[in-house]
């Protein structure tokens, strides 16, 4: 064997050398302090494990309120403040030692516990993994008491000073401080590596809480910050919870439940979405003995049967309340009582599952396809003169027999990120209105003025006021579907599996209006070339009123030549405010341009001109600027055509196109990013169809 071979083999033991021999280790008890650590690495894991015994803590201890403050994802400061029955002092030394409860004697108590923690490890745990400062008062004590524990024992806030605990002032109840959790062992503290994500988790935990625990309000908000993350009341329902916490689209499609059974020992009630609600991901606020936690048995069954009802790739929300008679239920299989074992599994579990298959069939199985209002309550129908609006009700035969799985190739959805095909053969936005020779160009400033005024701020915190919540949410995630009648001024738009007949008119106004108020002073212009006189403009208003026959014995004259030194010794504040130029001559040299690619028709100018006569409050500054962008808005809503049979020969195909391009592609888009819709609006938007339940009709006759 050559040396280089050689090398690479372990060396024999000299013979000559006594081959030594390893006695075997001797077993010895762990130290209490490193057992006490390892049990509270397997209960607290992360910062919201931590949180979550906290709350059950506080519900425990009859709390009717709960405020979590988080700093760093819980990492620097976990604090919660409750208003429960508080902690005896007496029992304040033994507080945070292992297996200290109020709420367990002996081991048959597990087969009828009642509570959410029984074990007495979670203060313990946190103890020995985290500074923790706990200040509590009882009704019957005359002040609150604060003590500052590590690994599991009093200890002195300060050193020198006593480990008792400390008389200060505070209210009934008791608040917990956790800071700088995992200091002691950075392995585990390493792992975390984004505050924002534990934070997430920790409102997720505390969002279920607070929608399941009735009668208790609960606020949780980063430190330092005013807003909350979440804040709900106690006097609030599920539903209103549900609401405040997961939003209102989902708030609006939920269907309540109840079964139960004696026999197998429990009573489950909650909440489900229906079939015109879908995410990407299912959420189930599960609660078993009103104690979070998880069960893939009961995931498993419910989205099979949401998947006969939801597009591919859309899931539920689910909020179940299960109650199984305690001596059915072992509540002790993990530590963080993430899940529970309870017995007749199976059979609970198809028992829940057949009674939400059979909710959703119900509502499924009849559906009215009249002018309704069902997402938006307060509207008012559109009224049609035409036979085919009468109420009909189609009823299936068994649709559980007939119930098929729905594969996305069968399902017409729209998204408001597809890209139509006809904005694929658009042309540029022209700058003549068809029937119109006058040249327009639009000219913006590249400076901003900032606008400080009260009044100004004012109508904007009124429409701010104003606003509409379910509404808002339609107008911003709605897929305009098309114009359907430019007579009466109605477009199709879809919101969800919901479509709506739209007023676009009124819409319209309510949008130019509210851009008026945001980009006061600050419009584009609309230049006039060559520039039209305001007298000639004002006689031509006054011979379409004359043409209404509405002039009886009024002096239009007169009112012409008032109105015409009105708007001149106006010209600089219409010009600074509005865009709106005048010049010394009388000349109208340009209008406000309000939205890029949308041109207003001129053949409403002289009208607009000449309501900025009596139409307009020049006495008071704020009803002078909400009259004159009122008038502006209405000076902007698209014109309401000839109907088609009426205008079959006239030449106004062009103005028709031109039109719903405009209302297409300049103002919807614009209308989904900035209006914010005002209850006013309610009567503009009619529910004419949902289409889950067409595509079912549609199926059935095929």
């Amino acid at each position: 064997m050559n040396s280089d071979t050689g090398s690479l083999k372990r060396k024999a033991v000299d013979d000559a050398a006594p081959q030594s021999i390893q006695a075997p280790r001797r077993i010895k008890a762990l130290d209490q302090v490193v057992i006490n650590k390892i049990a509270a690495g397997e209960i607290i894991v992360a910062p919201v494990h931590a949180l979550k015994e906290l709350i059950e803590n506080a519900v425990d201890a009859g709390s009717t309120s709960l405020e979590i403050v988080v700093k760093d994802g819980g990492l620097k400061l976990l604090q919660i403040t409750d208003n429960g029955h508080g902690i005896n002092l007496e029992d304040m030394p033994i507080l945070c030692e292992r297996f200290t409860t109020s709420k367990l004697k002996s081991f048959e108590d597990l087969n009828a516990i009642g509570t959410y923690g029984f074990r007495g490890e979670a203060l313990a745990s946190i103890s020995h993994i985290a500074h923790l400062t706990i200040t509590t008062k009882t009704s019957d004590s005359s002040c609150a008491y604060r003590a500052v524990y590590s690994d599991g024992k009093l200890v002195p806030p300060k050193p020198g000073q006593s480990a008792d605990p400390k008389p200060v002032a505070g209210r009934q109840g008791t608040q917990i401080t956790v800071e700088d959790l995992f200091y002691n062992t950075p392995s585990r503290r390493r792992a975390f590596r984004s505050p924002g994500e534990e934070y997430s988790k920790i409102l997720d935990v505390v969002g279920r809480y607070a929608v399941h625990c009735s009668g208790v309000a609960f606020s949780c908000k980063k430190f330092g910050d005013a807003d909350s993350g979440i804040c709900t009341t106690a006097t609030a329902s599920v539903i209103d919870r549900i609401r405040r916490i997961h939003g209102s689209s989902v708030a609006n499609e939920l269907l309540e439940f109840t079964t139960s059974s004696k026999h197998l020992g429990f009573e489950a009630t909650g909440m489900i979405s229906n079939a015109n609600y879908h995410v990407k991901k299912t959420t189930l606020l599960l609660f078993i003995n009103h104690r979070s936690v998880e069960s893939s048995a009961i995931k498993k069954g419910l989205e099979n049967v949401y998947a006969t009802y939801l597009p591919k790739g859309g899931h539920p929300f689910i909020y179940l309340s299960l109650e199984i008679e305690p001596h059915r239920v072992d509540v002790n299989i993990h530590p963080t009582k993430r899940e529970v074992n309870f017995l007749h599994e199976d059979e609970i579990v198809a028992k829940i599952v057949e009674t939400v298959e059979e909710k959703l069939a119900a509502v499924d199985t009849s559906r009215s396809y009249t002018l309704t209002q069902t997402l938006l309550p307060g509207t008012k129908p559109i009224q049609s003169s035409s036979s085919d609006d009468t109420a009909r009700e189609i009823k299936a035969n068994d649709t559980k027999a007939r119930r098929k799985k729905e594969y996305e190739y069968n399902m017409v959805r729209t998204d408001n990120r597809d890209r139509k095909i006809t904005t694929m053969f658009e042309n540029p936005p022209t700058n003549k209105s068809a029937g119109d020779s006058v040249e327009y160009e639009t000219n913006h400033d590249s400076t901003w003025t900032l606008i400080n005024y009260t009044t100004i701020h004012s109508l904007r915190a009124s429409v701010r006021d104003s606003a509409h919540t379910e509404l808002c949410e339609l107008f911003q995630n709605h897929t305009f579907v098309g114009i359907i009648d430019d007579n009466r001024r109605l477009a199709a738009v879809q919101h969800g599996l919901r479509l709506y007949l739209v007023d676009y008119a009124a819409v319209s106004y309510e949008l130019f209006y509210q851009i008026g108020l945001s980009d006061f002073a600050n419009f584009g212009r609309i230049v006039l070339d060559p520039p039209m006189g305001v007298r000639d403009i004002l006689e031509i208003a006054v011979e379409e009123e004359k043409a209404k026959g509405e002039e009886g014995d009024f002096d239009w004259e007169s009112a012409i030549n008032t109105i015409e030194q009105l708007l001149l010794s106006k010209r600089p504040m219409l010009k600074d405010y509005l865009s709106l130029e005048i010049s010394e001559d009388g000349s109208l040299v340009s209008i406000p341009l309000l939205l890029k690619g949308y041109m207003p028709s001129l053949g409403k100018l002289p009208s607009f001109i000449l309501r900025l006569g009596p139409n307009i409050d020049w006495t008071s500054e704020l009803e002078c600027f909400d009259t004159l962008l009122r008038e502006l808005a209405l000076f902007y809503v698209p014109e309401k055509l000839p109907s088609v049979s009426a205008d079959a020969d006239d030449g106004n195909d062009a103005r028709r196109k031109e039109l719903g391009r405009m209302v297409e592609t300049a103002i919807f888009p614009v209308v989904r990013k900035r209006l914010i819709a005002p209850k006013t609006l309610l009567g503009a938007v009619t529910e004419v169809a949902n289409l889950k339940g067409l595509y079912r009709i549609f199926e059935r006759s095929c």
